[in-house]
């Protein structure tokens, strides 16, 4: 009889654990870490406090409604000359919503012969995606464009 409830206490004690313990560390909302950046700390740390222009130079492709977030594609195309005297130095891309807003960046030099990259990154929800680009003269270009997060394809 002994071993029966000994049993029965361990299987009630597991279930209270088991049903306790997810809810208590689920119920925190503390920072995530040293990776917390919002997108205009973001910009700050890249630009260093210079102005940031929209440019039709800086092509942005995302799509508008992302059925999966964990895999959107993105495409940054830029028009330079991509000379030693003028290239694009550096693409940016980041996202206004996530957590850490630094999805990618990308160091260029001349001898890439094209301002393009193209990658996929994950978008916690509905959000602009923005395109920041450096040039060799040390100004910055940008291009947003906002993508719909869709769960299942469904708006």
């Amino acid at each position: 009889m002994k071993r029966r409830n000994f049993i029965k206490s361990i299987c009630a004690v597991s279930a209270v654990a088991a049903t306790i313990t997810p809810s208590v560390l689920l119920a925190k909302d503390a920072p995530k870490g040293a990776n917390v950046l919002t997108y205009d700390a973001a910009v700050a740390a890249i630009t260093g406090g210079k102005a940031v222009a929209d440019s039709d130079k800086v092509k942005l492709t995302v799509p508008e409604i992302a059925e999966n977030g964990a895999v959107v594609p993105v495409k940054v195309n830029v028009e330079s000359p991509m000379t030693e005297s003028d290239y694009v130095k550096a693409i940016h891309v980041l996202t206004t919503k996530n957590g850490n807003a630094r999805s990618v960046d990308v160091m260029l030099t001349p001898m890439n012969a094209k301002g393009y990259f193209a990658t996929r990154i994950k978008l916690a929800g509905t959000q602009d995606v923005v395109a920041l680009v450096e040039l060799s003269d040390g100004s910055f270009l940008r291009a947003a464009k906002p993508v719909k997060v869709t769960i299942g394809g469904c708006g």
